[in-house]
């Protein structure tokens, strides 16, 4: 074998486990699963990861021809494909039509519910403004 080559035969070291002298000795047990409620009761809703900020969900009729429109805005650090991501959600959630304007997501009807479940699942805060 050449002088500055290294064996790869793989040797006797190999064999060796590290972690064989490791002890869980004064390690806390694995915690335990969960009680879950028999008696019908809701589950709690799960807390979202991360949280990706407040956003405003408000619903609004002027300048619409009387037409009701619930508005997402206050988006900070998302994307237009993000948004455009949501709106896809909302409008097939909600079963009706939807577009982003003005870094804003419109949503056709009152649908501040949906919409504001949506966005939890998402990490968002929502927060209802106006009437």
């Amino acid at each position: 074998m050449a002088k500055d080559k290294l064996s790869t035969d793989g040797g006797q070291n190999l064999a060796q486990n590290p972690f064989a002298a490791l002890s869980n000795a004064g390690l806390p047990s694995a915690p335990a699963k969960p009680v879950v409620a028999k008696s019908g009761a809701k589950a709690p809703e799960p807390v979202p990861e991360k949280n990706r900020g407040r956003v405003d969900v408000r619903r609004e009729t002027g300048g619409r021809g009387g037409k009701t429109v619930t508005v997402v805005s206050g988006f900070i650090g998302i994307g237009l494909p993000e948004k455009e991501q949501l709106a896809k959600k909302m409008r097939a959630a909600c079963g009706c039509g939807g577009t982003v304007k003005d870094g804003a997501i419109e949503i056709q009807g009152d649908q501040r519910e949906t919409v504001a479940r949506i966005l939890r699942e998402a990490g968002f805060r929502p927060v209802f403004a106006g009437g």
